[in-house]
């Protein structure tokens, strides 16, 4: 299955992360097909960034958002 999910980066203590497409069974933070965004809960007020476009495309395709991306999708207003 493919899922939109969230990869870790950064340094210890201060987290930043990518959304992406990637196989549920990658790991976490290894191979992933396309990237489609980022997330940086640190930073004063928050940043977030998706392309819309990339997210309608892989969902009518059939990918499956985690919970937490979902939440961060909503919030940027791409989906309802």
């Amino acid at each position: 299955m493919v899922k939109i999910r969230l990869r870790r980066m950064g340094a210890k203590k201060a987290p930043f992360y990518r959304i992406v497409v990637a196989d549920s069974r990658y790991p976490r933070d290894g191979r992933f097909i396309e990237e489609v965004g980022y997330y940086n809960p640190i930073a004063d007020p928050v940043e977030l960034k998706v392309d819309a476009e990339k997210v309608q495309k892989w969902l009518g395709n059939g990918a499956q958002p985690t919970d937490t991306v979902k939440a961060l999708l909503k919030k940027a207003n791409v989906i309802g």
